[in-house]
């Protein structure tokens, strides 16, 4: 087993930030140190916070850890960030946020980069969440970038997924164009002091008449996260969709989804890989690029055709 699996067994938090470190960084030896993380999975429960920037998630997930911690449990934090366009690394608002829990050993924090995906998530968070499970946190929680409409990758991670939306601002109109609203488990509606928050759940349950089909009917939430209202019912929602997922089909059918998703997006990854890597040793391809004349369609065309030819001549050797 690999030494940074052995010792994030053991629970050793600073081999647990390097792990995460080695699969944001796209080590040599991250497939290797991932097996061994997978065979340690304890079932965390994984919970996705998204929604439009300004909606409160932040303090949301403040005061979630609150109440986590307040019955006991362990909880790991991702904020994926948006990314630095100078340093590449993600510019750290959500950490400073929750900096009280700093202190706390039942708690780990740690922000993301984007590192340019447009679908609200690093590309590494899915390794995170499992590297977070096996230290043996009891909840993964992941706060997306806060991009609006391009936030779906979320539900190839969590288990649970809450939208947080707010009353008379223009992140409804948006997020009722987008498919983001077919992947949340839970509506949040934050900051429910503010006027139209009727009129808001009023659209929700129209959308959610009009959409769901004999799966799990998502239930809708109003909190005040700065006053600590409504985080109770929130949790409690939270944990009634997670004994659905494991007590009825639609959770099997889930866990099915994903895992193709998982092992395709890896697939996808492997061969770019090796894809790149002959296209960067080639001569050629620098040649042919620097041509004014360059048609991006057929060098695609021609470097894909010339790197399986490559592979199929390896394979025979």
């Amino acid at each position: 087993m690999h030494e940074l699996a052995e010792n994030i067994a053991k629970q050793d938090i600073r081999a647990l930030a390097k792990a995460i470190t080695m699969v944001e960084n796209d080590h040599p030896e991250k497939l290797s140190l991932l097996q061994d993380i997978f065979s340690l999975r304890n079932n965390a429960h994984f919970i996705g916070i998204t929604g439009a920037p300004g909606a409160g998630k932040s303090s949301l997930v403040n005061r979630l850890i609150h109440h986590v911690r307040s019955q006991g449990w362990t909880i790991a934090v991702i904020a994926v960030d948006p990314t630095s366009p100078f340093s590449g690394g993600a510019l750290l608002g959500d950490r400073i946020r929750m900096n009280q829990h700093f202190t706390d050993p039942g708690v780990f924090i740690r922000s993301m980069a984007t590192r340019g995906s447009l679908g609200g998530l690093a590309r590494a968070t899915k390794d995170t969440l499992r590297i977070c499970d096996a230290f043996g946190f009891d909840i993964v929680l992941v706060e997306t970038v806060g991009v609006g409409q391009s936030e779906l990758d979320i539900m190839k991670v969590a288990d649970t997924t809450a939208l947080v939306l707010t009353p008379n601002s223009g992140d409804v109109l948006q997020v009722f164009k987008a498919g983001i609203m077919e992947i949340a488990d839970l509506f949040v509606i934050n900051k429910a002091d503010l006027p139209g928050v009727e009129k808001l759940r009023i659209l929700l349950r129209d959308f959610i008449m009009m959409t769901n089909k004999e799966r799990f009917v998502p239930p809708i939430i109003t909190t005040v996260s700065t006053e600590n209202k409504g985080i109770d019912d929130l949790w409690k929602q939270m944990e009634n969709h997670k004994t659905y997922l494991a007590e009825t089909n639609q959770g099997k059918e889930q866990r099915i989804r994903k895992l193709e998703l998982e092992v395709k997006e890896l697939i996808r990854e492997e061969i770019w890989r090796d894809v790149d890597t002959y296209l960067t040793d080639s001569p050629v391809f620098l040649e042919q690029v620097d041509k004014p004349d360059a048609d991006p369609y057929q060098l695609a065309r021609n470097w894909y055709k010339d790197w399986k030819q490559e592979v199929m001549e390896n394979g025979r050797k």
